[in-house]
């Protein structure tokens, strides 16, 4: 399983907390996400990593959006997610002025999925690590994950996989040789 080679360091960890609430408030104004600075920005936050930006406002969830796959540098997932998050989470009607100030931030950042190899159900869940690993289950055209956070409120791993399972689309009790199953970790910065 890939880790991380070191945590970011909390001034870093700050400035990334900070850029996405700043990305959400240039939405806020001009309706696109905060263009990401990276001549400014430490070598790390130029890596390419996949990160989650999860809004929750007066304790309830208010958006959730991330990339799975590292495709562009971290600081520019992390400002385009909270964007993306604050107005394009389909679950929720766009982030209003009002409510800017309540925002909570939380920012998960991703190691690279890894597979995980299950012949069944019970042999998946023998495999699992409730509260380290976030998983992403395939079949087909449906794909759904949970990030690690998710094990706070579903910590027993058969209730776990099987809500992963609905929010792809499956039914709970499903299973089948031909779905995929990956897994990673996740630093996360609340």
């Amino acid at each position: 399983m890939a880790e991380f080679d070191a945590p970011l360091a909390p001034a870093v960890r700050l400035s990334l907390l900070d850029l996405a609430r700043a990305s959400i408030g240039f939405g806020l104004q001009h309706g696109r996400p905060l263009a990401a600075p990276l001549d400014e920005c430490p070598p790390e936050l130029r890596e390419h990593r996949a990160s989650f930006v999860t809004l929750q406002r007066q304790g309830t969830l208010r958006g959730c959006i991330g990339s799975l796959e590292a495709h562009r540098p971290l600081i520019a997932d992390v400002t385009e997610n909270a964007y993306a998050a604050a107005f394009r989470d389909p679950r929720f009607p766009p982030v209003a002025l009002h409510e800017f100030a309540d925002l909570e931030i939380h920012l998960s950042l991703l190691t690279h999925p890894e597979p995980v190899e299950a012949a069944s159900e019970s042999d998946l869940l023998r495999q699992l690590r409730p509260g380290e690993d976030g998983l992403i289950l395939q079949e087909g055209s449906r794909r759904a994950t949970f990030l690690p956070a998710v094990w706070e409120s579903l910590p027993e791993p058969h209730r776990f996989v099987r809500h992963l399972k609905q929010k792809a689309g499956l039914p709970a009790e499903y299973w089948s040789d031909t779905l995929t199953v990956f897994r990673y970790r996740a630093e996360h910065i609340p």
